[in-house]
């Protein structure tokens, strides 16, 4: 079985490899005369530009876990799973302007070492830890896996050397050059991912709006087939729970709004190395800003490239009046994650499909290749040169990090199939499991930006909780919608983190401030506060039924997590305006580094129309 590929789809399939492969190993050749140093692998010398930044930010990004995992939820459960991109497109933003400048005034190569230089060893040995267990067991697996899933469906290429082949590849050319290799092909990658992908979507709405309509046609379509059913919510962006409980338990209504969707986020996007590393390899700040505001817009479109196409896939089997369009199709949807590739195998036309799985080949590798990136650079930084060869020097760490990223390839291609073999949406696996973790990334590594009374103590006891209590959460609340439940996790760590920070002794004086920053810094507090009483009283009377109105249907007691987090930046900010001392390892605040320019803010102001039109029009 290949899909039907033709001559021309495998000349064009074939070429794309090629190109990429040689286009990486080009890059990581070294200059006559220069020894390759640690910041030129694993930071590309700090030389990318803004479209570099936000199309290998979406690069490693957009991956199998969409193509094949996202479109499979589209498939099975609708428009709704498109919160995790438009909240990740308003994310950016603030990550743009709060966080990201900070990290790299500081020149921050790792996560971990932001943890090390702010705590000290034991909260970035911690967090070290982590993120490899994630990255290998996690991410690798589950990427590896669902691309092979579609090589499987597409090609008969069988699992078991799709998931090695695929990994080779990305290895082939990201271990040799490091992150400048990984970034520079990510830029020609996103260009096959996002093209490839509109693509096969084209093709797909085409063949349903019949011989005589159009794609727009094919779209309104499958639109009104939807809609006319009130009890099928797949374009419905606020899930209720008593419409269809089993979609309610993946995206449990307003919590994608109010609730812990932006923990997951902003742990993602915010402090995840894999990512987060394209912006600190920008050649300035105002280019990673740019370049984050870039990748903001390319998000807002990913649910047309590959949402639309399952949900497009469910109509087709689920309407008894489209089955004319399945007569003489190859195979059959027998599983939700089976959506995208069957789509692609039937509908692409004859060297179209060739370019269309090398776009999803393309978003594979290009995830595959940064993650093992950014895996070698954790180890090779916080772990090999921090706690095994202290006076390890570049060439070592270069050499050093080949052989991390070798190493977590192999592990990735063993565990691949024991845990992801049984699974039918691998999407909800990779977001739950990386949910145990992000309520204590945004808390501790938060509070080390934002606190200076931040210490030590508090965020290493937070740290060591993180886990402990997302597995005791789980245990104790199974039935839970996972996103809700990391709500109440984060709104455990704060306050934890919080009577830990506020109990600690201080010994250093706070660096004297300017009365208008201080006027500032209490302004922010008392708008954070005002703002954390509103939604604890909005939660009151409609997240509980204690005034016989609540809403709990459409999981609006996700908000009280809102209180939490705004109460916990109401107390940073009064406490920097007020407190006499500080952690003795604080950051200083340079406000220059969060002023943004007139196109920043035309920019995300786009980005936020664009996101609550979207929601007004499918709430």
């Amino acid at each position: 079985m290949n899909a039907g590929f033709t001559v021309l789809d495998w000349t064009i399939f074939i070429g794309y490899a090629i190109l990429i492969v040689g286009l990486g190993l080009w890059l990581s050749r070294g200059k006559e005369g220069k020894q390759e140093d640690a910041k030129d692998y694993f930071l590309a010398g700090g030389t990318l530009s803004w479209w570099a930044v936000g199309a290998s930010l979406i690069a490693a990004n957009i991956s199998a876990e969409h193509f094949i995992g996202m479109s499979g939820s589209g498939f099975a459960v609708g428009l709704g799973i498109a919160a995790y991109e438009w909240i990740a497109a308003i994310t950016l933003i603030l990550v743009a302007k709060y966080l990201l400048p900070q990290m790299i005034d500081k020149k921050i190569f790792s996560m971990p070492q932001f943890a090390k230089e702010r705590y000290g060893k034991g909260v970035s040995f911690f967090f070290s830890f982590f993120w490899l267990l994630v990255y290998v067991f996690v991410n690798l697996t589950s990427v590896a896996w669902l691309g092979a899933m579609a090589m499987d469906q597409i090609l008969g290429i069988p699992m078991e050397y799709g998931v090695p082949g695929l990994l080779v590849f990305a290895g082939v050319y990201s271990i040799y050059g490091g992150l400048k290799a990984v970034a520079w092909t990510d830029v020609l990658q996103v260009v096959f991912l996002v093209g490839g992908g509109l693509i096969t979507a084209f093709f797909a709405l085409d063949a349903v709006s019949g011989p005589d309509g159009s794609a727009l046609d094919g779209f309104l379509m499958v639109l009104n087939k939807v809609q006319e059913n009130p009890g099928d919510l797949h374009f419905n962006m606020i899930i209720d729970e008593n419409v269809s409980p089993s979609i309610f338990n993946n995206l449990p209504g307003m919590a994608v709004i109010f609730g812990a969707m932006w923990l997951t986020n902003i742990g993602y996007w915010g402090f995840n190395q894999y990512i987060i590393q394209k912006g600190l390899a920008a050649k300035s700040l105002a280019e990673a800003k740019r370049g984050l505001i870039f990748a903001g817009y390319l998000k807002i479109l990913i649910p047309l490239i590959v949402i639309i196409p399952g949900i497009t896939a469910y109509v087709m089997f689920t309407h008894p009046e489209l089955q004319s369009t399945l007569h003489g199709l190859q195979g059959s949807i027998d599983k939700p994650d089976q959506a995208y590739p069957w789509l692609l195998r039937n509908f692409a036309p004859a060297g179209i499909r060739g370019l269309a799985f090398a776009a999803l080949v393309a978003a594979v590798v290009s995830s595959l290749a940064s993650m093992l990136n950014s895996t070698s650079t954790i180890f090779t930084l916080d772990i090999y040169k921090d706690l095994i060869n202290k006076n390890a020097d570049d060439k070592k760490l270069v050499f050093v990090g080949r052989v991390a990223a070798f190493v977590a390839l192999i592990i990735a291609m063993v565990s691949a199939k024991p845990l992801l073999g049984g699974l039918d949406q691998a999407f909800q696996y990779i977001q739950e499991y990386t949910g145990f973790i992000y309520p204590g990334v945004v808390v501790v590594f938060g509070m080390g930006i934002l606190w200076k009374r931040a210490t030590n103590r508090a965020a290493l006891w937070t740290t060591i909780a993180t886990i402990p209590a997302g597995i005791a959460m789980k245990v104790a609340l199974p039935d839970l919608p996972f996103i809700i439940r990391m709500g109440y996790v984060c709104m455990l760590l704060i306050t934890l983190a919080v009577v830990l920070v506020l109990t600690d002794k201080h010994k250093t004086k706070a660096a004297i401030l300017s009365a208008e920053n201080r006027s500032m810094l209490q302004k922010a507090g008392l708008v954070s506060g005002v703002l954390a009483a509103i939604t604890f009283v909005a939660g009151l009377i409609w997240g509980t039924n204690l005034f016989g109105c609540g809403l709990l249907h459409i999981g609006f007691h996700s908000i009280f997590m809102l209180t939490f987090l705004l109460a916990f930046v109401s107390i940073i900010m009064y406490t920097n305006a007020n407190a006499h001392t500080q952690d003795d390892k604080a950051y200083d605040f340079d406000p220059k580094l969060f002023s943004t320019d007139k196109g920043f803010a035309i920019g995300a102001m786009g980005i936020v129309v664009i996101i609550v039109a979207l929601y007004a029009y499918f709430w």
